[in-house]
């Protein structure tokens, strides 16, 4: 059988948050089997917790604009999705986040800053039987005209198919991932994958409020040549942190999925709309 899995020790990461700006120090501690993934507020009175697993994805928790965030009201935890991949990336099925602000730090911009922290913590297996979603239906969101799509079909692994299409020095990038993108494959040639945008949308975005914390090192700035005060990556990084997003924004399900996703231009508002539908609906069996 395959076991759950959990950190060994504690680990400590800090940093400024992509979209806010501020400080955040993150905890990860070992949690017991079947408790899932646990976010805690350790700023806020009573240090709320909030359960990946007990998310109902009734308005209260998706995305917002350039980030998947849970929790509403002062209790919210944004900017999650990059630790989320790194969970999955990397097989930790429970665990106590513990967070003493609103938005998890950004590190570098990629999960492998967390990917780092979960191994100097160490893995460890638990007397609990690990449980998948086999999705035994076809689920999609999205194909409006100018809108994305992404669909999860039935299939005998996870596998990730994503298109991207942007102008300039982005074009169009195309990844087939799989079968099983977690583990090694995810430390190495996805979780390094930074986050990105055009050179245009930088002021855009700041007038917004959003990216008070970017900055050419954690941020993949593309101008009309290509990437402004850095190198890329990767030849395809945008792409490559696409399915890094999409992988962390799938296991707010609270279980890793057995099918195909299949994604063209999706971000975090279309990822969540996919989980809400897998959440709400029967399109997938658990199993051990």
């Amino acid at each position: 059988m395959i076991r759950q899995r959990t950190v060994k020790d504690p680990v400590t990461v800090e940093g400024v948050g992509l979209q806010t700006g501020k400080p955040a120090t993150v905890t990860l501690v070992s949690a017991p089997a079947s408790s899932g993934v646990n976010f805690i507020r350790t700023d806020l009175p009573n240090k709320p917790l909030l359960n990946v697993n007990s998310l109902a994805f009734d308005g209260a928790s998706g995305s917002l604009e350039r980030r998947t965030v849970i929790g509403q009201g002062p209790f919210q935890i944004q900017t999650i999705e990059h630790l989320m991949a790194a969970l999955s990336g990397l097989s930790i099925d429970n665990v106590m986040i513990e967070l003493d602000g609103e938005e998890l730090p950004g590190l570098d911009g990629s999960a492998a800053g967390f990917v780092d922290a979960i191994k100097k913590a160490g893995i460890t297996e638990q007397d609990k039987e690990r449980s998948i979603l086999e999705i035994t239906d076809p689920v999609w969101c999205g194909g409006k005209p100018g809108d994305g799509f992404i669909a999860v079909f039935p299939d005998d692994d996870f596998r990730v198919s994503y298109t991207l299409s942007y102008p300039g020095s982005i074009g169009t990038q195309f990844l087939s991932a799989g079968p099983d993108i977690h583990g090694d494959f995810f430390e190495r040639q996805i979780a390094p994958a930074r986050t990105f945008c055009m050179e245009e949308e930088a002021a855009q975005l700041l007038k917004m409020g959003l990216g008070k914390g970017a900055n050419y090192d954690n941020t993949l700035v593309m101008g009309p040549s290509g990437p402004i005060k850095t190198a890329l990556r990767f030849p395809d990084e945008p792409v490559r942190h696409k399915i890094l997003d999409l992988i962390g924004d799938l296991y707010l399900l609270g279980v890793r999925i057995k099918g195909h996703v299949v994604a063209i231009k999706s971000g975090h508002r279309l990822n969540m709309e996919l989980v809400k539908k897998i959440k709400g609906d029967r399109h997938g069996k658990y199993r051990a």
